[in-house]
């Protein structure tokens, strides 16, 4: 069954994997709160666009024993942590294996600056 929310998708995790969602969802809801998030091509992308894939910031995307994080133009944010891993494209992400994985304060940092550079440049 194909998820239809990001609320879904989420839910169909594994137990683990459910509590990293469940965790970084109101990360990404607070720095985009005009935005919202869809279920694009299998998975949840939040996009500044008026549809699902325009002008897309970041994803969560899950497998068997870690979700990813990534950001479209990943590769261009500020990144003093060394996490973000460069990806296809202009893209980078992050496997978080568990909840403390998420550093709050670090992922609003590269949320914001992944936002800017859409706003700016998209």
């Amino acid at each position: 069954m194909t998820a239809q929310s990001i609320i879904d998708y989420i839910d169909g995790l594994p137990e683990d994997l459910r509590e990293i969602g469940h965790r970084i969802l109101p990360v990404i809801e607070a720095v985009m709160p005009e935005q919202t998030g869809a279920v694009w091509h299998g998975h949840p992308v939040w996009s500044l666009g008026s549809k699902p894939g325009q002008q897309p910031v970041c994803l969560i995307k899950g497998y068997t024993s870690y979700l990813t994080f990534g950001f479209w133009r990943g590769q261009e944010v500020a990144d003093d942590s060394g996490l973000l891993v460069p990806a296809a494209r202009q893209m980078a992400t992050i496997k978080l294996k568990s909840a403390s994985d998420i550093d709050t304060a670090l992922f609003t940092r590269w949320l914001e600056s992944a936002v800017a550079l859409e706003k700016v440049n998209g």
